[in-house]
């Protein structure tokens, strides 16, 4: 007799450790332990990221602001430093050492967004300028965004969606269901660049919940202020007022609890990921 069984139940048997024909293609989120499946290469993804994101830089209108730019160089480029300090340091292989990072700016105020596809190709819109407004919420932004790619969010997705095999068009993968977004927001087909190379659904909670803890680390390893963090949740609250969350929360937990868990994990985090000493 078949049982029925929902799609959370079954994603939890073909997890890892539930079956033995893909024990070696399973691993673990680093920092976190969290057990992922891998079975579709990461080097391959990283290399179509690379293709589309020219791509997007040529049909996306660019900031011509360059201050902010250097500015979100200048954070990118301590974060980057200060995740491979750390792993080096505690002995443990650096998931960026493959990375080729790079960072645009995207003149548009009406997307409060950012993204990392895998490999490190980072996009920031200017709409959410006005939510971060220093370098300390900067970097909060951009220290979540490229949690999701130092965690491989993307490559767990792709292979859990390569191993189901449901049919459906898989989108935004590499943004975790951003682009889809902002394609409605502005009109331009940015997603349809994105739909020719097997995407996915938007990150799931876990994932999200992963990242903010994440790059509320690899912010705090850079030597910014991650109090910052929670007052941008709490500036993103004010500005939905009870709407649906614009972009850059879509998919993530509500506010009210993602204020919490960050507030919950904040001590934490100071106390055993301070500002690392790069050599």
């Amino acid at each position: 007799m078949l049982l029925k069984m929902d799609r959370r139940k079954f994603l939890s048997y073909v997890g890892c450790g539930c079956c033995g024909f893909i024990l070696n293609s399973c691993s673990t989120a680093p920092i976190t332990e969290r057990k992922q499946l891998k079975i579709v290469s990461e080097a391959k993804l990283n290399a179509q990221a690379a293709a589309i994101y020219e791509k997007i830089k040529e049909k996306e209108k660019m900031s011509n602001d360059k201050k902010t730019l250097n500015q979100i160089r200048d954070i990118g480029k301590n974060i980057e430093n200060s995740i491979t300090e750390y792993f080096d340091k505690s002995n443990l292989n650096d998931p960026t050492a493959n990375f080729d990072w790079e960072y645009i700016l995207i003149d548009n105020k009406k997307v409060r967004n950012a993204w990392c596809m895998p490999g490190g190709k980072i996009a920031v819109y200017t709409g959410i300028l006005d939510v971060t407004k220093n370098k300390d919420g900067l970097a909060a932004v951009m220290g979540h965004e490229i949690a999701h790619a130092v965690a491989k969010h993307s490559v767990e997705r792709a292979s859990r969606g390569a191993l189901l095999n449901t049919g459906t068009q898989l989108i935004d993968i590499f943004t975790g269901g951003k682009l889809s977004k902002v394609n409605r927001t502005t009109g331009m087909n940015t997603i349809g660049l994105l739909s020719q190379i097997g995407l996915m659904n938007p990150f799931n909670r876990k994932q999200e919940s992963e990242a903010d803890y994440l790059g509320m680390i690899f912010s705090s390893l850079s030597g910014y202020d991650i109090r910052e963090t929670v007052k941008i949740w709490e500036r993103m609250k004010e500005l939905n007022k009870g709407k649906e969350p614009p972009q850059f929360m879509s998919t993530h937990p509500s506010s009210d609890n993602r204020i919490r868990d960050l507030n919950e994990k904040m001590n934490e985090v100071l106390l055993d990921y301070p500002p690392i000493k790069l050599t």
